[in-house]
């Protein structure tokens, strides 16, 4: 690629120790081919992470990856599953990656981001051509997927995920049809797509980190491939991906990807309600809801009072007290109307999997006490917390499930499926997505030209 020089965006970089040490470079140069070094940025409403792998950290007779770099901070500039203030978020991204940077001792240049931001959702298509008993080429799986692109109509949508959920050589399953015969050559392709505006405002705030957007990956498929066990993703699984500003699913079966679905409802909306039932400050009702909060009843609850501090800065203002019974009836009604409202969504679209596959939940609010056991009674099914499966070496504060997505990340450049579609580079510069009035048949060549 050709050279790449960066404007600076904002005086909060013009003093970061990244900034500094690319500024005594001439440019900033992109590198060629694969980079050497993996970094995932996790950009979501309550924090910002960012794991980075080395070539050394993987141990593919094994299967197991080391994170050579990790650092997190508090998310800025995100707020209702979008973006609101670029210069926040960008800052916030950057501060991430400059923390597991030092931590694992090398320079960044381009970063995968991870997000269930812009609202991930899923399509299906349906597609036979035929083949004239010729063996399957390249050339006719990418006539596959072009035509299975052009019969969805994704407006205002840009797809991030092509998965074949199944192919067949005349009627006939198979997993890999490259150099079978036969007549006709079928495809069902799952497309994940998110909003155009966000694949859009997430390319500039990566750019004003002084950073280039080499993917991006939706959160929920992310985290169910750190997640899950191989099993799992055979025999069917839901993985539940309950973040602050959302609460998004992936559904496998038959060891593939079935499934992506996002509500702009998550734990933050949890701690807002506790801060207007309990009249406290926003902060005051997050640590009440760490320290105090359940989802479903305790032992003498009534009888117990638990202490919030009040709203504004009056020195005379005593605190509020409450019942923690009354911090339960605040906390189980939210929970339980997001969790059956997203069966209820899987149910329509007709994703709900075998009865006997198992709830798998992730993200910062699937910590809260309690959830998982309401899960079970409205799922009806067993559940189970995840945690990162194939990075063992990682440190108690980043081994939860709170860090699925980013660790999903390194998972999928590690062992693959890499479908994730990359921007496409002009003249050195990131370019937009394509025109939305394009029509799919012209979106679709200009995907198989990039990444096929």
């Amino acid at each position: 690629m050709t050279e790449m020089v960066l404007e600076r965006s904002g005086a909060a970089f013009r003093t970061t120790a990244r900034t500094a040490r690319r500024e005594s470079r001439e440019g900033l140069k992109l590198p060629l081919g694969r980079p050497p070094l993996v970094a995932a940025v996790d950009l979501g409403a309550s924090k910002v992470a960012c794991f980075i792998m080395r070539p050394d950290g993987l141990r593919k007779s094994e299967r197991i990856l080391n994170a050579a770099g990790v650092g997190y901070v508090a998310s800025r500039g995100v707020r209702g599953g979008n973006i609101v203030d670029m210069d926040e978020a960008a800052q916030a991204i950057g501060q991430a990656v400059e923390k597991a940077e030092a931590m694992a001792g090398v320079d960044v240049h381009g970063i995968t981001v991870t997000t269930s931001l812009g609202q991930p959702v899923s399509h299906r298509a349906v597609v036979r051509i035929p083949i004239a008993g010729k063996p399957v080429t390249e050339s006719d799986t990418s006539r596959a997927v072009a035509q299975a692109l052009a019969s969805l109509r994704l407006t205002r949508r840009q797809p991030v995920h092509l998965r074949p959920i199944a192919w067949t050589i005349d009627g006939r399953h198979v997993q890999d049809p490259t150099a079978m015969s036969g007549r006709t050559l079928g495809l069902d392709l799952l497309v994940v797509s998110v909003s155009e505006a966000l694949w859009q405002t997430l390319s500039l705030c990566v750019e004003r980190a002084h950073l280039h957007l080499e993917g991006v990956v939706a959160s929920p498929y992310a985290s169910a491939l750190a997640a899950l066990e191989e099993d799992e993703m055979e025999l069917g699984s839901i993985c539940i991906d309950m973040g602050g500003g959302s609460t998004s699913v992936a559904v496998f079966s038959g060891g593939a990807l079935v499934h992506v679905d996002s509500l702009p409802v998550g734990g933050a909306h949890v701690t807002q309600d506790i801060a207007r039932g309990l009249s406290t400050s926003i902060a005051g009702a997050e640590r009440i809801k760490t320290v105090y909060g359940s989802a479903i009843a305790s032992a003498n609850e009534d009888r117990e009072m638990i202490e919030a501090p009040p709203r504004g800065d009056d020195p005379g203002a005593g605190p509020v007290t409450a019942p923690r019974s009354l911090l339960k009836g605040i906390i189980s009604p939210r929970v339980e109307e997001t969790l059956e409202l997203l069966r209820d969504r899987l149910r329509a679209s007709g994703a709900m999997v075998d009865p006997g596959a198992g709830l798998v939940l992730i993200g910062g609010a699937s910590l809260l006490t309690g959830v998982r056991e309401v899960a079970v009674r409205v799922f009806d099914r067993p559940a189970r917390l995840g945690r990162p499966r194939r990075l063992p070496h990682l440190a108690d504060a980043a081994a939860g499930p709170t860090f699925c997505a980013a660790a999903g990340v390194l998972q999928r450049a590690a062992f693959g499926p890499r479908e994730v579609l990359p921007r496409r580079a002009v003249n050195g510069r990131i370019a937009p997505p394509l025109d939305p009035s394009a029509g799919m048949v012209a979106k679709a060549a200009a995907w198989l030209r990039e990444n096929l």
